[in-house]
């Protein structure tokens, strides 16, 4: 059964950090990409960033470049996303979500989210 539990959400101050973890169980971490999702308050959910099965290629969306880093423990089944020079418009629930190979299709998974909340 393939699970995803995200971790690391919280209360910050603008200019704060966090460090999410998406822990995984199920199926061969490793084959598969990663992404981080994010859903504001009345906001639809938009792509925050992904990276490859190696961990060697990542890419971001415009809002987060140079703030935010993607990452990967493939020997601990984890992926990570760290969150620096967060502002009030980076609050919402951060998802990550697992795409692999199954069968010759692909097969997404999404964990239930944890919640990042910016205010002063």
């Amino acid at each position: 059964q393939v699970q995803l539990v995200e971790s690391g959400g919280g209360s910050v101050h603008p200019g704060g950090s966090l460090r999410l973890s998406c822990t995984t169980s199920g199926f061969a971490f490793s084959s598969a990409v990663m992404s981080w999702y994010r859903q504001g308050p009345g906001k639809e959910r938009e792509l925050v960033a992904h990276i490859g099965t190696a961990g060697d290629a990542t890419n971001y969306g415009d809002s987060v470049k140079g703030r935010f880093t993607i990452s990967r423990d493939n020997a601990k089944n984890t992926g990570y996303l760290q969150l620096d020079s967060l502002t009030p418009d980076d609050t919402g629930a951060y998802y990550c979500r697992i795409d692999f190979l199954r069968d010759d299709r692909w097969i997404d998974y999404w964990g239930q989210g944890t919640q990042v909340t910016v205010s002063s």
